[in-house]
């Protein structure tokens, strides 16, 4: 055993992620013999994948709503069961395959500085697959240093993580950005690595994935800035408000102009586009081509629709108080 092997133990999540979770594990297993993967209600084999690689296996209760928080809390919690000397755990997603070099570089950092949390850079498979796929590869293209979040993929001390009580099981979406709020209350501090972390495979090919991905993240924003508010000055909130504007306030106003003065209402339409060349021109993703930015400056005001419906949902069930379902992008079409 390895002096990383004593010390680190990873955990994989997943729902039907096919031969993904195959590369997963199998990159997971170079480095580390504590390996737990939580299943969500598969029907592909992957509960035998991740038995073939010698994994110990969590099969949640379908008859409790599945989140991403839960299973990563019962992951942890059958790896202490099963390695109680660890000291720290590597989440990943089961569509992700991990990087060589990745985990001796993060436990390098992590022995050598008092870091919570390190995760390092994340990029798509397929990103010249698809416009979405694209998308994705720049949602992951963030900057590194002290950071006030870290992804799915991260690893983090246990002794800090406990302590704050883990995930929070409710949660459908944005789980990690709230978990290192509460680490970041207790002094954690997070760290993003310039260094290659995980390949993701997103396989997204339609516009009701990323319509679904958009709507998600909507309604992630808008539970961190209840649960959470003045986080990160504001954030969530500004996030949120802004879709009500571009989503809700900005074409019913179009609306009541379009019978009275024509040439507001065509100026009030003209923001829309004028908004998505000032995103690109901006190069919010410098790594990219100006065309790509330019993709991504329509996405982001295009995805203030779905991210408004995404609120609304959270809203309505904050409302009447029953908690929303997962929103899965995967398996649309």
């Amino acid at each position: 055993m390895t002096a990383l092997d004593s010390q680190l133990g990873v955990v994989a999540i997943g729902r039907n992620e096919g031969e993904s979770l195959r590369a997963c594990l199998e990159s997971a297993s170079r480095d580390v013999t504590s390996l737990v993967y939580v299943d969500s209600g598969s029907t592909d084999g992957s509960v035998e994948v991740a038995t073939s690689f010698g994994a110990f296996v969590v099969e949640l209760d379908p008859g409790v709503p599945f989140t991403a928080a839960r299973a990563r809390n019962a992951g942890l919690e059958r790896l202490v069961k099963e390695t109680p000397s660890l000291r720290y755990v590597q989440f990943v997603d089961g569509d992700c395959e991990f990087e060589e070099g990745w985990m001796d570089a993060a436990m390098h950092e992590l022995q050598a500085n008092s870091w919570a949390v390190v995760c390092g850079r994340r990029r798509e498979r397929h990103p010249d697959v698809s416009v979405y796929n694209l998308l994705c590869d720049m949602e992951w293209d963030t900057s590194t240093g002290s950071v006030a979040a870290c992804g799915g993929d991260a690893i983090i001390r246990i002794d800090p993580l406990l302590a704050v009580g883990g995930y929070c099981d409710d949660l459908i979406a944005g789980e990690e950005p709230e978990l290192c709020v509460r680490l970041a209350e207790q002094g954690g501090r997070i760290l993003r690595m310039d260094v290659p972390m995980t390949i993701h495979d997103a396989k997204m090919f339609h516009v009701s994935q990323w319509w679904q991905r958009s709507k998600r993240a909507g309604h992630a924003v808008a539970e961190a800035a209840d649960r959470h508010p003045g986080f990160a000055d504001g954030a969530s909130e500004r996030a949120v408000l802004s879709a009500w504007i571009w989503a809700l306030a900005l074409p019913l106003l179009s609306l009541m102009l379009a019978t009275q003065a024509s040439a507001a209402f065509l100026l009030l339409l003209s923001l829309y586009p004028l908004q998505a060349i000032r995103i690109g021109r901006r190069s919010p993703r410098p790594n990219f081509s100006r065309r790509d930015n330019m993709i991504y400056g329509i996405s982001c005001v295009a995805s203030k629709f779905p991210q408004w419906q995404g609120a609304m949902r959270f809203a309505l069930g904050r409302f009447t108080g029953r908690r929303s379902r997962l929103i899965e992008y995967k398996g649309t079409s």
